[in-house]
């Protein structure tokens, strides 16, 4: 369960990566224009900022435990 779970967070954390692409390339204020999905881009940076941090977190306890569980 907790590998699937890791994997999840995994492919969200990617994702959220590959979203945050320098302003310079348009990216991320390309995509917030073009769709209204994430809102403005700071409201869009700041949902995109808390996403990473929290799936960081999810990833290191998850990680933590799967090593415990493996010694």
């Amino acid at each position: 369960m907790l590998k699937i779970l890791a994997f999840i967070v995994n492919i969200f954390l990617i994702a959220i990566i590959f979203l945050k692409i320098p302003k310079e390339n348009m990216g991320l204020a390309s995509f917030a224009t073009k769709s209204n999905l994430l809102g403005s881009p700071a409201s869009a940076q700041r949902f995109l900022n808390i996403g990473t941090a929290v799936g960081i977190l999810i990833y290191f306890v998850i990680a933590l435990q799967l090593n415990l569980l493996n010694n």
